[in-house]
C-alpha cells in the first residue's frame, strides 16, 4: 500500500505549462511526472528514496 503525502510548493509558470503539455502527450497524471523527475534527481545525486 502506498504511503502518500501531500506536498505542496510552487513551480515556474513556465514548468507547469511544459509538465502539463508533457502529461497530456504522454497520456500519464502530471503527479507521476513529478514524482519519475524527482526520483531521477534523486538517483543523480544518490540519496536513496524509501521503495
Amino acid at each position: 500500500m502506498n504511503n502518500r503525502k501531500m506536498y505542496n510548493t510552487t513551480l515556474d509558470a513556465d514548468l507547469i505549462r511544459q509538465i502539463k503539455i508533457l502529461a497530456a502527450q504522454q497520456e500519464k497524471r502530471q503527479n507521476d511526472l513529478l514524482e519519475e523527475a524527482i526520483k531521477d534527481l534523486l538517483k543523480k545525486y544518490e540519496i536513496k528514496a524509501k521503495p
